[in-house]
């Protein structure tokens, strides 16, 4: 068993989402002694997929829909597996999107190398992507999509 304070140090999560995870009712079977929260290890890992649920940009009422899914058994993995299939699409989509953005700060890290040791940005103003070096001209063009 862990107190708040342990898991919310394991977590690098403010205690205070902790309770408020609480309040939302995320944690069902959550045991208290005099009061006290005690996190079991199904806590724990109810947890974890809390957050990564949230990472991939669920909201907590629909986290709370998923957990309440959890409670009522078997007959929901159709829906359980259907809300993770379409996070992994979401998650996907955002990365997509965040490999064009390293790749604009990639292209842009490089044009200021070049305008550094040239003194100017004459010469790649007028650089065309074929004359750029290839791993550059691959992040260029995916950042210009």
């Amino acid at each position: 068993m862990y107190t708040i304070g342990q898991v919310s140090e394991m977590f690098g999560l403010p205690i205070s989402t902790l309770r408020y995870y609480d309040k939302e009712g995320l944690f069902p079977a959550l045991q208290r002694t005099s009061g006290i929260r005690r996190f079991s290890d199904t806590e724990i890992e109810a947890l974890r997929v809390i957050e990564c649920l949230k990472k991939s940009g669920l909201e907590i009422k629909d986290i709370k829909q998923f957990m309440e899914w959890c409670g009522q058994g078997s007959e929901t993995y159709p829906q359980r597996k259907e809300l993770f299939e379409r996070q992994i699409e979401t998650v996907k989509a955002e990365m997509e999107r965040m490999n064009r953005v390293l790749d604009l700060l990639t292209y842009k890290c490089w044009y200021y190398e070049q305008a550094i040791a040239d003194g100017n940005e004459d010469r790649l103003k007028a650089i065309k992507p074929e004359d750029m070096p290839e791993e550059i001209r691959l992040a260029y063009e995916n950042a210009h999509q």
